[in-house]
């Protein structure tokens, strides 16, 4: 199944086609005439998505879409529209749709809007989650409790001043650190404690947008401007207007592109692919990335000047093993979470799981534990986690035996042990390394190949510059 998608329309001859259509596309679908009975399985059902007509008597697409951004955030909503209401969707698409369809629509590209939307939906629901209505709420002895942003680590709490500094102004911001770090969630907080609050929060992930797409997703596109463009779309930048624009994994847009991305940055006027008239928007880039940009412009993939126009204000966001004195406090609050989403009621985390929480590496970071405090919730048969609960490779790494397994000799532990933290070593220096394998086979004192055949035992991913 590619989906759970919900369809409103009042028309029941365009909803049978709807639900047809996206039936043979591999889509479970809930379709309903009545936005009434929509909003009932809205309020409990699990969804991917939902498609709904904008105009339609009583409660209208919007109405729809106002109860997803309040009570279902997860849910990206994709609007129908006539042809004569673009503006409309526009505005809608300001409001926090994920994207309109005018009609009469072209089955390829509704088809393409919903997977795009599934897509994203299963991404943030892999992301820790964020409330905007806690926004800014503090816990006693000055601990964050905004998702990833819960901790009151030293390194944290720098995370939070620098934040408390650049929000209130329009500098572009610059985030970094290794993947799982939380850099959406910090973009947000940014977003929320701006002027800019009222306005829309626009995210596009660069790494998931397909090339020949991407010119169409940032600047926005005529009808006619290519197969499929069936009507005028705006794009990202023109939709970000008084809000914020956040680019996730800047460093995978094309080097060709990157030029007409630093003008628009700088004069943030631009024109819609396949078209001549300049659109001009006020909007704040809040920009991310996982690698070192710094290696990336030496390696010709990125460049110089763009790089210094989004780094006017830094922030790197630490990885999970540098601020293992927020990992209890994470890992409570994901436990919370995670009873809310599979309906379980577990209260408490054994103190020796805790133990083994904090000598894992956590390579996945805050995206990781909580992935694995939601898969411990579900398997658990108690009121509280153990170490029975532990995923495999988390107690495999920690050199515990499996349940069906003997008590491992001394020699084993030992070895197993010292395996843990040789890989724990290895990880840590690649990711100071941004997974460059040569500088950090210099700072462990190893060779290149050593230090290859050491993360092949280990069964560690090779790093980015293999070939350097």
């Amino acid at each position: 199944m590619n989906g759970r998608v919900l369809v409103v329309d009042d028309e029941k001859n365009l909803t049978l086609v709807l639900k047809e259509i996206l039936s043979r596309a591999g889509f479970e679908v809930l379709a309903f005439n009545d936005p009434e009975k929509a909003l009932e399985s809205l309020e409990s059902d699990p969804l991917d998505a939902v498609v709904t007509d904008l105009a339609m008597p009583g409660m209208d697409g919007l109405a729809i879409l106002d109860f997803c951004r309040k009570f279902r955030p997860e849910v990206p909503v994709i609007l129908l529209t006539a042809f004569g209401t673009v503006d409309s969707a526009v505005a809608a698409l300001r409001r926090g749709a994920a994207d309109f369809v005018t009609k009469p629509f072209d089955q390829e590209e509704l088809l393409a809007s919903i997977r795009k939307a599934v897509a994203s939906s299963r991404e943030q629901s892999r992301e820790p989650r964020i409330s905007e209505r806690r926004a800014g709420a503090a816990t006693s002895a000055g601990t964050e409790s905004l998702g990833a942003l819960v901790g009151s680590s030293e390194a944290m709490q720098e995370v939070l001043r620098l934040i408390s500094k650049v929000a209130a102004g329009d500098s572009t911001v610059l985030l970094t650190g290794e993947s799982g770090t939380g850099k959406e969630l910090v973009a947000r907080r940014i977003h929320l404690q701006s002027d800019r609050s009222s306005g829309p929060f626009i995210k596009l992930n660069c790494a998931a947008i397909p090339i020949h797409l991407m010119e169409s997703e940032l600047f926005g596109h005529e009808r006619g401007a290519f197969t499929g463009a069936v009507t005028s779309k705006p794009g990202r930048f023109e939709l970000a207007h008084l809000g914020t624009l956040f680019l996730d994994e800047i460093a995978e847009i094309p080097v060709d592109m990157q030029a007409k991305l630093l003008r628009v940055l700088q004069e943030k006027t631009f024109e819609r692919l396949g078209g001549v008239r300049s659109f001009h928007a006020n909007f704040r880039v809040v920009a991310a990335t996982h690698r070192n940009l710094e290696e990336e412009i030496r390696a010709g993939r990125f460049r110089e000047d763009l790089f210094y126009r989004l780094n006017v204000v830094p922030i790197h966001l630490p990885a999970l093993r540098d601020r293992l004195d927020d990992l209890e406090p994470l890992a409570r609050y994901f436990l919370k979470q995670a009873c809310i989403r599979v309906n379980r009621i577990v209260t408490a985390i054994d103190a020796e799981l805790l133990a083994v929480l904090h000598r894992y590496s956590w390579p996945g970071n805050i995206r990781q534990l909580e992935n694995a405090i939601e898969r411990m919730v579900v398997m658990c048969e108690g009121a509280s986690l153990t170490l029975a609960d532990l995923p495999e490779e988390i107690s495999r790494a920690a050199g515990l035996p499996a349940a069906d397994e003997p008590e491992l000799s001394f020699k084993e532990k030992v070895r197993l042990q010292t395996q843990e933290l040789e890989r724990r070593l290895i990880e840590e220096e690649l990711g100071r390394n941004f997974g460059n394998v040569t500088r950090t086979a210099e700072a462990l004192g190893l060779s290149r190949k050593g230090l290859q055949l050491k993360m092949k035992e280990l069964g560690l991913r090779r790093g980015e510059d293999s070939e350097d």
